[in-house]
């Protein structure tokens, strides 16, 4: 018997190649470029725009996502799992509680967090398990944020939890199709006099009822 032939009882089978240096920053790209593109003309943008401002082939982006959906996917994932990071940060890191929230509102503008609002309003799998699981973690993080700013009487107590995520989600994306590219300078602008109206003592009292969670998942 040759060696080719030959094989090894209880041998460990050959590990799979792991992706090569330039294919993962290409993916990163991709992810990169749609999350801007989505944020600044909506989900339904070309996705021949995309590689093109992720400085891809059309191929490339095929190649790493074979459609519209999967892309959307990842950039969901992607926005969820890294703000998520942002308020866990936030907690760890400051000692003030309303400074805390202040951080991670600010920085969830930073990664870009308005993509989600018109991506998760469409035909989009919004209970696929991995996105359940990193909605959890998000809500999770901002609602330990908003209660501690709360027991700490530095935020007003007829907000909850959704009031902070529709704002944000409000005020950190342009009109769709405007193409605003210096959109941030407004947007923390905007963010900063909606954190200015959340701390106590209250200077009116708000129409309606809080935002919750339960408001947001059962959205119409």
């Amino acid at each position: 018997m040759d060696t080719a032939s030959r094989t090894v009882a209880g041998a460990p089978r050959p590990r799979a190649a792991r992706p090569r240096a330039d294919a993962l920053r290409n993916r990163e790209r991709i992810v990169t470029a749609a999350r801007e593109m989505f944020v600044e003309f909506g989900p339904e943008v070309p996705l021949d725009e995309v590689a093109r401002r992720a400085g891809v082939g059309n191929a490339t982006l095929y190649r790493n996502f074979p459609d519209r959906a999967a892309l959307v996917h990842e950039v969901v994932l992607e926005v969820t799992s890294r703000t998520t990071e942002r308020a866990r940060e936030a907690a760890a890191e400051e000692a003030d509680p309303f400074a805390a929230l202040s951080r991670f509102v600010h920085a969830a503008a930073d990664e870009r967090i308005g993509a989600l609002c018109p991506m998760l309003s469409g035909r989009f799998d919004k209970d696929h398990p991995d996105l359940l699981a990193e909605r959890r973690r998000l809500e999770e993080a901002v609602e330990g944020l908003v209660s501690r700013a709360m027991t700490a009487g530095r935020l007003r107590t007829d907000i909850a939890v959704g009031d902070v995520i529709v704002a944000l989600s409000q005020l950190t994306r342009p009109l769709p199709g405007t193409g605003c590219l210096n959109i941030d300078r407004f947007a923390h602008r905007h963010l900063q006099l909606f954190l200015d109206g959340l701390q106590t003592p209250a200077r009116s009292e708000l129409p309606g009822s809080a935002a919750t969670l339960e408001d947001l998942r059962h959205r119409p």
